[in-house]
């Protein structure tokens, strides 16, 4: 039953994916109508085609691996001179950057060229900057939108798991922090909480006279008084009881907001010396404010970005642990590999169905936004790099206009071995994530 699940999770990851990935390419499409762009084909996914159909001018379809998309338009750069008044058949004379890019630059040209006919008004190239910059950006904002849809979802829909004031369980003995064990003796002491009478089912409602609406709260009263005798309002069965609670002094180590330990100078964990009673508390979905979720996602999309601008050394961190066999940051950058795998751990765990289902929308709506982030990175051929072509060659026209000439597009075209660098950087990167989600996961369950 286990690997079903497993199974389960990694196709509803997998069709997450292609979902958000054909949002992405009708981010793209839409607009590229809108504005009268010949669009000759919409695709999902890479390889050969499994289905597809013509639908007026444009083949909309379905390719084997579901990995990425795209859509065809017309010129997305200016003609080469055979098609912009050259003698036909002309090709220019390899550039400097040598035979084998200038042959890739005369092939991307040619590619080009088969999209456009004579004197095509249609084409991509021939928009205003503004146009061509909103279908560029398209794709991305239909990323973020969904992101944005997926964790108000998560947030205000299901909730979030919120610590409430209803105690869960009670501690019968307080154990030494290096035990290596996790049951009482005779010699070990009676916790604070099961010497108050406090039980199971029980539910908080003041300590030492401050009203408490979160466990957090009274977690926090109680750390703060160790060995004071603090009075306890608590609802037990519909009656209202007074207990006193002794908290114990313990060594403790200190966290962060996120709940990772924090180091000092030495590097060594930092500890501190807290009231301890040995209570632990009912966890439920709390729904959260209508703006929770969008906010969560404007917060990922910072930590993302943060991510990305760190990439190659992240990635050059993650190899070094797979080949050292270190335990991976969870922060870290991962593949679609990783996310799959993921996806198929949280599908298989003993937990509720909710809280499974509430994992999985949150990492759909997280890889969401690395899509929103990673698209925007101002490289060819990510959709980014297309930004800045157009608002170049905006530029690159007013300054013409000051001058009192007529200036060329933007032959993008001849950024093809930039590109080519770019694309196997990606590869290369993508294939160190892949082995690391292979042979090293990220260990989050």
């Amino acid at each position: 039953m286990t690997v079903v699940l497993f199974v389960i999770g990694v196709v509803l990851l997998v069709v997450g994916l292609a979902v958000s990935i054909a949002l992405h390419e009708i981010g793209h499409l839409l607009p590229a109508k809108l504005f009268g762009v010949r669009v000759g084909q919409y695709m999902i996914g890479f390889g050969p085609t499994l289905w597809s159909r013509r639908i007026g001018e444009t083949e909309y379809g379905v390719k084997a691996l579901p990995l990425g998309g795209y859509i065809s338009m017309a010129g997305m750069y200016p003609p080469s001179k055979a098609l912009d008044g050259g003698a036909e058949g002309e090709r220019e004379r390899p550039t400097r950057l040598g035979r084998f890019f200038s042959t890739m630059v005369q092939d991307a040209r040619a590619a080009n060229d088969e999209t456009l006919v004579a004197d095509d008004e249609r084409a991509f190239y021939r928009l205003a900057v503004w146009k061509r910059v909103i279908i560029m950006l398209g794709g991305p904002v239909m990323n973020l939108v969904l992101a944005v849809v997926l964790f108000a979802i998560l947030f205000s829909g299901i909730g979030v798991q919120t610590a409430t004031t209803t105690v869960a369980s009670v501690s019968q003995c307080v154990l030494p922090a290096d035990a290596g064990r996790d049951t009482c003796t005779a010699d070990d002491p009676v916790a604070p909480a099961a010497e108050a009478g406090i039980q199971p089912g029980d539910v908080l409602r003041s300590i030492d006279g401050t009203p408490v609406s979160t466990f957090a709260e009274a977690t926090a009263i109680i750390q703060a008084h160790p060995g004071d005798a603090l009075p306890v309002e608590l609802t037990r069965d519909g009656q209202d009881l007074t207990v006193t609670l002794t908290p114990v002094e313990t060594t403790r180590a200190v966290v962060d907001a996120n709940g990772r330990p924090v180091t000092g100078a030495d590097g060594q964990p930092r500890t501190q010396q807290v009231g301890f009673a040995g209570v632990g508390a009912q966890v439920s979905l709390e729904p959260q404010p209508l703006w929770a979720g969008p906010q969560a996602a404007i917060e990922n999309v910072g930590s993302v970005a943060g991510i990305m601008v760190q990439l190659p050394v992240r990635v050059w961190g993650t190899a070094v642990d797979l080949f050292t066999g270190q335990e991976r940051d969870p922060n870290g950058p991962l593949s679609v590999v990783g996310a799959g795998r993921l996806a198929g751990e949280v599908a298989a765990t003993d937990a509720p169905v909710l809280d499974r289902v509430a994992t999985l929308i949150g990492l759909l709506g997280s890889l969401n936004i690395a899509l929103f982030v990673f698209n925007l990175i101002p490289l060819l051929p990510l959709d980014g790099g297309h930004v800045v072509v157009a608002l170049w060659d905006g530029i690159k026209r007013a300054w013409a206009r000051l001058r009192g000439r007529i200036a060329r597009p933007v032959d993008a075209t001849k950024l093809v071995p930039v590109t080519f660098v770019v694309v196997m950087l990606l590869i290369g990167m993508g294939g160190v994530l892949i082995a690391a989600d292979l042979f090293n996961p990220i260990q989050l369950l």
